[in-house]
């Protein structure tokens, strides 16, 4: 790629991350990415034909990121509670990053047709390492999917209220009770 076509493409990438972090995926228009990136519309629709494929993008290296946040939960030296709170308040801050990220994701789970298919299969996946790095303190019969879904449901909350930290953080608290073989774990 030429390097003033690069530049333009790391422009538009980086204005839609701001305006989908600051308004919403739904409520950005392709048309205001590119007068916020100083592009016309070819130069955009040349770089990304639609939306969603701006929308990935933008978080390129976050499967980096959902990955190292499992690694790291999985890695504390504290009981299982511990770490899976870890891995739940990281998934659900991950997820309430972009405003109407949590419930587009969430609603996708599930739906390989879905333009966040790629997504949902990130999340699916660190949730699956999650299960077999914490397997005996899990409860028989957890999977991935229905952590996606529980988290998903509580972020997806917390992003379109008013919720304080607090009230998120007890809603995962019960998450991982419900997870866990014993609470006491």
């Amino acid at each position: 790629m030429r390097a003033d076509a690069q530049r333009n493409r790391d422009r538009i990438v980086e204005v839609a991350r701001e305006l989908f972090r600051a308004r919403g995926f739904d409520a950005v228009s392709m048309d205001e990415v590119a007068k916020g990136a100083g592009v016309g519309p070819g130069t955009l629709y040349r770089h990304f034909p639609t939306k969603e494929s701006l929308y990935d993008a933008i978080i390129e290296a976050w499967s980096e990121k959902v990955n190292g946040a499992v690694d790291r939960a999985l890695a504390l030296e504290a009981p299982a509670r511990v770490r899976l709170l870890a891995w739940l308040s990281d998934y659900t801050a991950m997820l309430t990053e972009h405003k109407g990220a949590a419930a587009r994701i969430t609603a996708a789970l599930g739906d390989p047709g879905s333009p966040f298919a790629a997504k949902c299969q990130t999340y699916l996946g660190a949730n699956q390492r999650l299960i077999e790095g914490m397997d005996s303190a899990l409860r028989p019969g957890a999977n991935a999917m229905q952590i996606s879904r529980l988290v998903g449901g509580v972020a997806a909350v917390a992003d379109n209220s008013e919720l304080p930290a607090d009230s998120v953080t007890a809603m995962l608290a019960v998450i991982a009770d419900g997870l866990l073989a014993s609470v006491n774990a």
